[in-house]
């Protein structure tokens, strides 16, 4: 609670005359209970507590309150007050000190006449007087007063400033009363007026509402006799349209037969044209001998660059020799060596990787090629390949099976594709492959007599 700066009241709230303070032990006890001290009174007795603990003896201070000493005089009274005034209340010594201290340094403070009642009231529960309860409850009325003063004062003020409120509020509301009396009589004029138009304009409606029932009943009938003849239209159009899709698909349907016919008979006319002038050759060089060693190829295609169901891939050179008696076959003029790839790889280093494989066989032959001037065509079978490779070895074919066709089945057709009287070497074991090319007159060469050959230093 704040403290009254107001005078003490008189003498029939206080005893007449101070108190013999000079006669009275400090210690003396009383019934006052410190745990309801008023605040001003606790901020008293803190106050001159912590100024005397300033300059008591250290023996005279009790354990708790000799850090509070160490504190600066400015923070003793603010950060030390409770344990101030705890010791005070426990410590007959350390309150005899304080008392003894103040009369010596501070005799007013001890003063029960004084002007201040929260002073009067500290002094008396320091000294322990009978009367302190009567000037605690003194202090504690005042304050009370005070506080229940400032209240009703604030109070007082609120209901000032809402009553003004209030009357600006009632100011407020008649004018817009009056407004909303304004609003109002326009309100009604304009709605009687809107009545009258909506009752003119609901006749006017019923009239359009005829005239569109009418309008609609024609509007049907016309809707239906333009149905019918769109449907007849419609009808007409459709078989228009299925007549000349029927017709346009006959000729496409002739045009695509037309083009195969077309291409059949250029396939069958060059290939016509390339076996005969192969034969040709062939006669020429097995009558004059002198071009054995002519490499086939030229500008033209060769029958096996015509045969379907396989597709081409290249290698690089490398250099390799062959046995006699392969030899003698591939010295024949416009000789053609067919070379089952994967037979020939598997049969001589099966150890290599299948790409491997291919490059290395794809070397020997274009060495054996450049030696003997031979047509040479390698086949593989071209399930699993990720990558055909696109370098052109000289005078090396490498052909891979399409997708659900054999390299042995591509063998076959490059046998047949030839002319007769042209001499194919087949290179492969596989008997089945072996007896059917020779039943077309090519010669087969087991895959060991290739390799012997290739391997010769």
């Amino acid at each position: 609670m704040a403290p009254s700066s107001q005078p003490v009241e008189p003498a029939h709230d206080a005893p007449a005359g101070p108190s013999p303070v000079d006669d009275r032990d400090a210690a003396h006890e009383s019934t006052v209970d410190w745990t309801q001290l008023p605040d001003a009174v606790r901020a008293k007795l803190s106050e001159l507590a912590a100024e005397a603990i300033g300059t008591l003896p250290r023996v005279d201070i009790p354990q708790q309150l000799r850090a509070v000493a160490r504190f600066a005089p400015a923070k003793r009274a603010r950060l030390g007050a409770g344990a101030l005034v705890a010791n005070l209340r426990d410590s007959i010594a350390f309150r005899t000190a304080v008392v003894e201290w103040s009369r010596e340094h501070r005799p007013a403070a001890l003063d029960l006449a004084g002007a201040d009642p929260a002073a009067v009231a500290a002094a008396a529960v320091l000294l322990g007087e009978d009367t302190a309860d009567h000037y605690l409850e003194l202090v504690s009325r005042r304050a009370s007063d005070a506080t229940l003063r400032a209240e009703r004062d604030a109070a007082v003020a609120r209901a000032e400033r809402m009553q003004a409120e209030l009357s600006r509020v009632q100011d407020e509301l008649n004018a817009a009363q009056g407004v909303a009396d304004r609003v109002r009589a326009e309100g009604e004029a304009e709605l009687e007026r809107l009545r009258k138009k909506l009752r003119e304009q609901g006749v006017r409606l019923r009239e359009a509402r005829d005239e569109a029932a009418h309008a609609t009943a024609d509007v049907e009938r016309i809707r239906a006799e333009a149905t019918g003849q769109v449907n007849v239209l419609t009808e007409q159009r459709d078989r228009e349209r299925e007549r000349s899709e029927i017709e346009r698909i006959r000729a496409e349907r002739a045009e695509t037969e037309a083009e195969i016919a077309r291409q059949s008979a250029r396939e069958a006319r060059q290939a016509d044209e390339v076996r005969l002038a192969l034969l040709v050759d062939t006669l020429d060089g097995a009558v004059t001998g002198l071009r054995r060693e002519l490499a086939l190829g030229g500008s033209g295609p060769r029958p096996a660059d015509l045969v379907r169901g396989a597709t081409a891939a290249q290698g690089v050179v490398g250099r390799v020799e062959d046995p006699a008696a392969l030899d003698r076959l591939l010295a024949l003029p416009s000789v053609h060596l067919v070379v089952d790839g994967y037979n020939v790889t598997k049969t001589g280093y099966p150890e290599l990787s299948l790409s491997d494989q291919r490059d290395r066989l794809v070397r020997q032959l274009a060495a054996l090629a450049a030696r003997t001037s031979a047509e040479v065509t390698l086949v593989f079978d071209g399930a699993g390949v990720i990558a055909v490779p696109t370098t052109a070895p000289r005078g090396v074919r490498v052909l891979f099976s399409d997708p659900g066709v054999l390299a042995d089945d591509v063998i076959r057709a490059l046998v047949t594709a030839e002319p007769e009287g042209r001499p194919v070497v087949v290179v492969t074991s596989d008997r089945a492959v072996a007896d059917s090319v020779r039943r077309r007159g090519a010669h087969p060469v087991p895959s060991a007599v290739l390799l012997a050959r290739l391997g010769r230093v």
